[in-house]
């Protein structure tokens, strides 16, 4: 039965992979809004018909494409799924099913995807949106190429940066990313990339440390033909002497959603270690510090209004020491899985798990007239 304000005859349909953990949260979020469960198209059909259509009352959620080692393949053309290389081809084959999605109510804007899947252009919209960001040598269609590690080691000395993050420039959950250090004749780079004898690259869920700079020559190398971005590695605020930053998610322009995530690695991933820290804890060191927790939100809003015909995104925001500051680290398309967590105070997503949040924006959004959109905009990226 629909529930009192819900439209009738509302659909919704997800392109995700049957099964996965993120589809079934979402496609249970619908059904408690009382609408029947939404179609799944599987990415595997959508990659070998290069495209599907939809009804023109059907809202259309673009999931994940991960965790399913037959559309890994397709997408990337490589027979391993632990294996790292290969995020070019990926980015190309993703946006171009993209393109080839049609009809329906989307959640999402195929141009704001892609961009929010390639670092180097994501960058380079938050920085002209005045959004604070680690400074970044790579960024936009000016930045510096980068051919290999050669290239690298010239960045650092160049723009006096002893610490740099170097990531896929369309990666994802710190698969190839390299948080690189170097001082007193030393250099070190902290990844969850394995380098197997033979020189293939495997991703793990095990972080690691290589202190032999031909090894990381090694890992850069052969992950360069793929796109490299290359930023400054800012001090990290601590929780209980853990480095700490939160992923904060924002739907229809609201934060509604926050997590601390803390790890005694640069890397704070939670599926690579990391834990969830104290939100309130959190909360009162920034307002110790003298700053207001809100602009902390805010600026993750910000950030999420640079891609206005997006309904969700999940940002990575990276509080200095002192908690005092805040930048954004990455936007993430699929920010969204934080299974039990339910919305903020004064979010408007209370009580709320991510995927209900997005179904109540969506119903929101139906039942006024003109295209759904986010209730705040930004200035869309070019």
């Amino acid at each position: 039965m629909v529930r009192p304000g819900s439209p009738r005859g509302l659909r919704f349909a997800v392109v995700g992979n049957p099964g996965n953990r993120r589809v079934s949260l979402f496609g249970d979020a619908v059904r408690a809004a009382g609408l029947p469960g939404p179609r799944v198209v599987p990415w595997g059909d959508v990659l070998r018909d290069r495209g599907a259509d939809f009804a023109a009352d059907e809202i259309v959620r673009v999931d994940s494409p991960g965790e399913d080692a037959e559309v890994d393949r397709l997408l990337r053309g490589v027979p391993d799924p632990t294996r790292v290389e290969g995020s070019a081809r990926w980015y190309a084959a993703f946006t171009a099913a993209l393109r080839g999605l049609r009809g329906g109510i989307r959640l999402d804007d195929p141009a704001d995807l892609a961009v929010l899947f390639d670092k180097r252009s994501c960058h380079a919209v938050l920085d002209r949106a005045g959004v604070p960001v680690p400074a970044s040598p790579t960024s936009g269609p000016d930045g510096a190429p980068v051919r290999g590690w050669d290239d690298v080691r010239a960045l650092m000395r160049e723009h006096r940066m002893p610490r740099v993050f170097v990531k896929p420039a369309h990666g994802s959950s710190a698969s190839g990313v390299l948080a690189v250090e170097t001082g007193g004749g030393r250099i070190r780079a902290t990844t969850s990339v394995e380098l197997t004898p033979d020189g293939r690259l495997h991703n793990s869920l095990r972080v690691r440390r290589y202190e032999r700079e031909q090894d990381l020559a090694a890992i850069v190398d052969a992950l360069a033909p793929d796109g490299l971005h290359v930023e400054r590695w800012l001090p990290k605020a601590s929780q209980q002497g853990r480095a700490a930053d939160l992923r904060v998610v924002v739907v229809a322009g609201r934060a509604t959603h926050a997590v601390v995530r803390t790890s005694r690695w640069p890397l704070t991933n939670l599926h690579l270690g990391g834990s969830r820290g104290d939100l309130d804890a959190a909360r009162r060191a920034v307002e110790a510090a003298g700053a207001r927790w809100a602009d902390v939100l805010e600026v993750c809003e910000r950030a999420a209004s640079c891609f206005p015909r997006t309904l969700c995104v999940g940002v990575d925001l990276l509080p200095a020491v002192g908690w005092r500051r805040a930048f954004v680290g990455e936007v993430n398309a699929f920010g969204d899985l934080l299974p039990g967590l339910t919305g903020l105070p004064g979010s408007g997503a209370e009580g709320l798990d991510t995927y209900g949040a997005q179904v109540a924006a969506a119903l929101r959004a139906h039942a006024r007239p003109g295209p759904l959109r986010p209730h705040r905009t930004g200035t869309p990226h070019d």
